[in-house]
């Protein structure tokens, strides 16, 4: 990913629901024992100075198009890929944002992304 980061200038674009994922998983991450408290406040104080310093930027996305296009995907991809409705968000976001490339921690965010045409960098 650094490489690829290196070559893309200005913010990555987060929407209010991937910024609210990313917050939760730390949190989630403490929960299962693979954080401790400590470390947790640590990250979630990075992801803040992220958005402070312009690494990454909240995306104003309109909702109502994404959660079309979110059902729509979900319908068309969904039977053979196997992909969660919030998964499937993610990547209708992505679009709706007319994004080139998807980055993602799922191997089903990952097919799905692949198969409408975005680019995925893995994490």
């Amino acid at each position: 990913m650094s490489v690829w980061r290196s070559r893309i200038s200005g913010p990555l674009a987060v929407t209010h629901h991937g910024r609210t994922e990313i917050i939760n998983a730390i949190c989630r991450a403490v929960f299962l024992g693979h954080l401790t408290e400590d470390a947790a406040s640590e990250a979630l104080g990075d992801l803040a100075s992220d958005f402070a310093e312009g690494r990454l930027q909240q995306a104003e996305i309109l909702w109502r198009a994404a959660l079309n296009r979110a059902a729509e995907l979900g319908q068309r991809h969904t039977p053979k890929l196997g992909t969660r409705s919030l998964d499937v968000l993610h990547v209708a976001c992505a679009l709706e944002l007319n994004s080139r490339y998807f980055l993602t921690f799922d191997q089903r965010q990952r097919m799905l992304a692949s198969a409408v045409g975005l680019k995925t960098i893995d994490l």
